[in-house]
């Protein structure tokens, strides 16, 4: 999985705990930023991760077993993270998996975020 992950995501429908608040292509999304949202897994551990505002990370990616992957070292630091964020990943394929963040992000109102995105 840990070659087959390295590639750049892009959000395809995003859930702010249980709202959808964004989905590619639809016109009218609550969270229209989400066309934004980038996670760049590069091979040797590097990660860049945009969020929905736009704002621009880097740092380190890890893979814990075959389903948790692990943001750390991020600078900036996201808001509310000591630098790293975690997510949960699910329904894993060469073209799209869907990760849910395992903690709350401030950014949303303190909800619990998942995300379905598309590889390339």
């Amino acid at each position: 999985m840990s070659e087959r992950i390295v590639k750049n995501w892009t959000v395809t429908l995003a859930k702010e705990g249980s709202s959808v608040v964004f989905t590619q292509g639809a016109t009218g999304n609550t969270r229209p930023g989400y066309t934004n949202f980038k996670l760049e897994l590069q091979s040797g551990g590097t990660v860049v991760f945009t969020d929905f505002d736009g704002t621009r990370f880097t740092g380190q990616w890890e893979l814990q077993g075959d389903n948790k992957l692990v943001l750390k070292n991020l600078t900036p630091q996201p808001t509310g993270t000591s630098g790293t964020i975690e997510f949960t990943i699910s329904d894993f394929t060469d073209a799209s998996m869907t990760l849910t963040r395992t903690t709350a992000n401030a950014k949303t109102g303190g909800t619990v975020n998942v995300y379905q995105l598309a590889g390339k």
